[in-house]
């Protein structure tokens, strides 16, 4: 550009383009305070340096009042990406995070650099700059509202803008959204840290309102992010977004967009439930709010978790589960005032007080504006022509459909595809009359698809098909014995979804393909291979990834097994207990009941330790009987929990069984871990002998840390802040257990242990020990533990009654009694609130 100061007022008049700037605005900011003693001829002098410089004199134009840049603001990056920022910015606000993330990406992308590099307008590169992390901001804010956000690119700002509190927000969020509980709970203290330091300020409302959807769970399970635009359907938004009643459901055939149209008008936020693989409603539920099941009944733990919250719950898939479905909203809109259910299924649920909103088909017009969107996103050429209304007239206006039929832009035209489809209603409609046109229009359209595949891809559309909840691609290698470039095949035609690493077929797709081949055994066999793999790294190092993988799989797993109870119950019972474990830790006892109560009638009795599994779910009220007919070697971890959690810490006096000696004669390193703590707490319970009840301990921690095992290491670390006489160290070990547990997710574990790190508190700081049992009493709610609630209670309690108002100490144990029930861990619960009571009594006026 000839140098700095043409470049400079190149620069000046481009941020201003289209507009014109006066004289004395460019001599100021090309000379600053130190203008030249002409300075009209010196700035005519730069504007001629500059007409040269561009080749075009034409686009420095001089008007009496000062120049302008002749071009439009739309060819000026700064302006281009303002425009696009605002957009951005008032598609965040209406809630599409899908069209916001696009408009942001693309504002950024303008960027190749600092903000006017080598030019002196500081005051404009600071207000770009500025700009420009408010983008980023706003882009993070709609990639972590669809799930896409990286942690590496949310810290990244957060390093560069450490004091903006939004910033630290979405960083606890993602981390949260990628399972890391603990690494988010961490930076919500990093963030309480610095703000106190530099500010002195707590953390904003908005903050701690992300900090206690951290400690709940609630980011766990979101509405999915869509990949697609949405197309339509105002009339039906409008129709929602205006109902009162706290029950909705849309109703309507199979592929008419019930799901996409439910997750629109959802928004960011809901409780998002897809009941298409379940079985089980209440613990589908249970599984999406990201709980543990108990001996507590899945309804009431339900009710416990949301019954002071204002969400909505989407019930997506209700029509194989109807009844189920209607008896829990039933349920939790009488027990939950402030809860709003929106369900979508093909009839209703037929309950009071439910309103229901049909789901037709798209009018002529927006059908074909769905089927043009969907056609250029596999044909960038597409445009519509006479037969596109034709194929969409044809295809009743069926979302499924159109966007199946769109899918074959890529190797038909509209010509050929309309032909096809014509053929193919005619021939369907000129058999079974009887059958509902809904149904007749979509098989039509998914019989065409099959029709189009070679052999190889319709045997592995059949295989796939088998899966419950989709398929990791070792999974369809290993089951359907397919190359990858099949499967690439069928989701390059829109039978198959990719996304995450696992492959997905819409679930009208996957029950017609279904109905052509099956691979059950094979499915069984290799979700056993799994479960067994897995059932010992559950204990070990790289317990959390595969966690992780058997949660991926739940419903592949629940379906082996209940396959495997019909045709091969030997192999059905060895699964179960390969499944024990995981199953314990993540909470689903009470889902995978009724499938063990059904094995339990296909196996003969046995003194085996899988038979004792079974018992321990299926009928734990015998389990005790059987578990003393056991002689090992004991495999399972299972069943000493089980054992432990039946029967209570045990009595000194007993005479000793086979089992415990063939347990603590156990050379397998886990089990001499959880042998070895329990025998020293014991002896110390019952000989005072607290040094050496330590030294135990600490060897049974050192196995389980050299395993890389959380979950005993959690319960070791708790035994040792019970056993050590030094306050200070009690916390220490306590938060220790607190973040090992974290890693698992592990929610009883954890309202467990903050009720325990309060009373642990009670003598050091009263009122961070009042924040952790309001903290324990929200975690216990979420798991649905009575007795930690009652045990916290307890202890708001004390902090009362020490704090002098006696009659808040009386209604908090009066909750506490409430919160009370059977068993040796209520009993145990219940001394301690009798200790309490005892305190109080001995206080005078108390």
């Amino acid at each position: 550009m000839g140098g700095p100061r043409p470049r400079t007022l190149l620069a000046a008049l481009a941020i201003r383009a289209g507009d014109i700037v006066p004289l004395d605005r460019l001599t100021d900011e090309l000379y600053g305070t130190a203008p030249p003693s002409d300075a009209a001829n010196a700035l005519q002098g730069q504007v001629s340096r500059l007409r040269r410089a561009l080749g075009d004199a034409s686009l420095i134009e001089f008007r009496p009042a000062g120049y302008l840049l002749a071009l439009p603001a739309s060819q000026v990056d700064a302006h281009r990406f303002a425009s696009l920022a605002a957009e951005g910015r008032q598609a965040l606000e209406r809630g599409d995070a899908q069209a916001a993330e696009s408009l942001l990406s693309e504002a950024l992308r303008l960027w190749r650099g600092p903000a006017l590099a080598d030019v002196a307008l500081p005051d404009h590169a600071t207000r770009l700059e500025q700009e420009r992390s408010a983008a980023s901001t706003s882009l993070v804010a709609a990639r972590v509202r669809l799930g896409k956000a990286g942690v590496r690119e949310v810290r990244d700002l957060v390093a560069r803008h450490p004091l903006d509190e939004r910033l630290r927000g979405y960083l606890m969020q993602v981390l949260h959204q990628q399972g890391r509980q603990a690494e988010a709970l961490q930076a919500f203290e990093d963030a309480r840290a610095l703000l106190a330091d530099q500010l002195g300020a707590d953390p904003s409302p908005e903050l701690r309102a992300v900090h206690l959807r951290v400690l709940r769970g609630q980011t766990h399970r979101e509405p999915p992010a869509q990949l697609t635009s949405f197309v339509g359907r105002e009339e039906e938004l409008r129709r929602i977004a205006s109902l009162s009643s706290r029950l909705v459901t849309l109703t309507g055939p199979g592929g008419a967009g019930k799901t996409r149209l439910a997750l629109q008008a959802a928004g960011p936020g809901a409780i998002f439930v897809d009941l298409a693989p379940a079985k089980d409603v209440a613990a589908a539920t249970l599984q999406a709010l990201g709980l543990k099941e108990t001996a507590l009944e899945p309804e009431d733990r339900l009710t416990l978790a949301l019954r002071d919250r204002d969400s909505l719950l989407v019930l997506d898939n209700c029509e194989h589960l109807v009844v189920q479905a209607a008896r829990l909203a039933g349920h939790l809109l009488g027990t939950c005032p402030s809860l709003r259910i929106l369900a979508t299924s093909r009839e209703a649920l037929g309950i009071t007080g439910e309103t229901l909103c049909p789901v037709p088909p798209l009018d002529p017009e927006q059908s074909v504006a769905l089927f043009t969107d969907r056609a250029r996103l596999v044909n960038p050429a597409f445009a519509r022509d006479r037969h596109t209304a034709a194929i969409c007239r044809e295809l009743d206006g069926l979302p499924l459909a159109i966007e199946l039929a769109a899918a074959r832009t890529r190797t038909l035209t509209t010509e050929e595809i309309s032909q096809r489809l014509n053929d193919r209603f005619r021939l369907l409609t000129k058999g079974n009359r009887a059958a509902a046109p809904r149904h007749q229009t979509l098989r039509a359209v998914v019989e065409w698809s099959w029709d189009l595949l070679s052999p190889d891809e319709r045997d592995l559309a059949a295989c796939l098909a088998t899966f419950s909840g989709g398929a990791t691609l070792d999974a369809v290698e290993e089951v359907c014995r397919h190359d990858v470039e099949v499967l690439d095949a069928l989701v390059d035609k829109s039978l198959v979804e990719a996304a995450d690493g696992r492959y997905r077929m819409l679930e009208t797709i996957r029950e017609f393909c279904s109905e052509h081949r099956r691979v059950d055994a094979e499915h069984a066999a290799y979700f056993h291979d799994l479960a067994r793999r897995a059932d010992p790294e559950l204990r070990r190092r790289d317990q959390v990834r595969w966690f992780a993988r058997l949660s991926a799989e739940h419903a592949n797993l629940l379906q082996a097994v209940e396959w495997a109870t019909a045709h091969e119950p030997e192999r059905a019972l060895r699964l179960v207990s390969d499944l024990s474990w995981y199953w314990y830790v993540k909470g689903s006892r009470t889902e995978v009941q009724g499938l063990a109560r059904a094995l339990l009638d296909r196996v003969p009795e046995q003194s085996t330790e899988e038979y004792a599994v079974l018992l321990a779910l299926a009928a734990p009220e015998r389990v005790q009987e059987k578990l003393l007919e056991l002689r090992g070697p004991i495999r399972q971890p299972f069943v000493l929990v089980a054992w432990a959690m039946l029967t209570g810490p045990p009595d000194p006096s007993a005479p000793r069984t086979a089992l415990q000696d063939e347990v603590e004669g156990s050379e397998d390193p886990w089990i001499q871990g959880l042998i070895g703590f329990s025998n020293a707490y014991l002896a110390w319970a019952t000989s005072g002998d607290r040094p050496r009840a330590v030294s135990e301990s600490r060897a049974a921690l050192r196995r389980f840390q050299d395993l890389g095992e959380r979950w005993g290491s959690a319960q070791v670390l708790d035994v040792l802040a019970n056993l050590t006489e030094d306050p200070v160290e009690a916390l220490a070990l306590t938060d220790e257990a607190l973040r090992v547990v974290g890693e698992l997710g592990a929610k009883e574990e954890l309202a467990e242990l903050r009720g325990r790190r309060a009373d642990r508190l009670l003598d050091l700081d009263p009122g961070q020990a009042e924040r952790d049992y309001l903290q324990a009493l929200e975690l216990a709610a979420e798991a649905g533990l009575s007795a930690t609630r009652a045990l916290a209670h307890a202890g708001l309690a004390r902090i009362a009654h020490r704090g002098g108002d006696p009659a808040r100490a009386e209604a908090l144990l009066r909750e506490a009694r409430r919160e009370l029930g059977f068993g040796w861990m209520h009993a145990a619960a219940q001394q301690q609130v009798d200790e309490v009571l005892s305190e109080l009594a001995g206080t005078p006026g108390a």
